[in-house]
């Protein structure tokens, strides 16, 4: 049973890594793989009584492997851990199959009772280096987390995620393993894309403010103009400068205005 589970595992280790040239390799040169195994002795020792034990194989296989685990978190079949160094994997994680983990990731918890208080990964979940994964959340199979992301809700099946706090950029197209949890060049940017929708809609609302000033006054006033030709300058056209005046008034004080001026 445990030969046939190392099988699968360093099987499933060459079909996600292109780098993985040979079972020998990945058997001698992979932290990923020896953290699982020193997990698999450890939660052993928690769940028959020995869990003074089981801390201490876990603390052996971090200081081996650079990879915290737990010896109470579970861990489903073909786990894997990229490079590894730098994860952490609290307590009550579940971790469902086929999962892989870059290096930097946490899944951790941000309570301090003592029930469910790290994430669940379903199956297939991909999670890029150092993105943060933190409480009691879930995070739906096949989806993906991009490098950095910090998750903070439950996340639905097949999406991609990005950003801090993370958002859904996408939903998940295909099925080919897609490294560090990004899709590629083809993957839009939230913020460009919420820049872009607030700049649609100013000149849409400029192009209607010309339109009333034009049917009020016969013409958009200079205000406007100055707003809708941010660059005229730069083209030859006209410009719009503001002069400040001060002119006398009552007393010993005076008024300061603005004064406008097109060259």
């Amino acid at each position: 049973m445990i030969f046939k589970s190392l099988q699968e595992d360093i099987a499933s280790i060459r079909k996600r890594d292109p780098a993985a040239h040979s079972w020998l390799e990945v058997l001698l040169c992979y932290p990923g793989l020896h953290a699982v195994l020193f997990h698999r002795l450890s939660n052993w020792c928690w769940h028959h009584g020995l869990r003074v034990l089981g801390r201490f194989v876990s603390h052996v296989g971090k200081i081996l492997t650079g990879i915290e685990i737990h010896p109470a978190a579970q861990l489903g079949e073909r786990f894997f851990i990229d490079h590894g160094t730098g994860v952490v994997i609290g307590e009550t994680a579940v971790i469902g199959a086929d999962v892989t983990l870059y290096h930097g990731v946490t899944l951790g918890g941000t309570s301090l009772h003592k029930g469910k208080r790290h994430p669940t990964l379903e199956d297939g979940v991909i999670v890029g280096s150092g993105a943060q994964v933190l409480g009691p959340i879930t995070v739906g199979k096949g989806a993906r987390i991009g490098a950095n992301a910090v998750v903070l809700t439950d996340v639905p099946p097949g999406v991609t995620m990005v950003g801090i706090p993370a958002r859904m950029v996408m939903r998940r197209q295909e099925s080919e393993f897609c490294a560090y949890g990004l899709p590629g060049e083809d993957m839009p940017d939230p913020v460009v894309r919420a820049i872009d929708s607030v700049r649609s809609q100013v000149a849409t609302l400029m192009e209607r403010v010309k339109e009333l000033e034009t049917e009020l006054h016969g013409h958009p006033t200079q205000a406007c103009a100055r707003f809708s030709q941010p660059d005229g300058a730069e083209k030859g056209e006209k410009s719009i400068h503001i002069e400040a005046v001060n002119t006398p008034a009552s007393g010993t004080s005076g008024r300061h205005l603005e004064r406008e001026t097109i060259s």
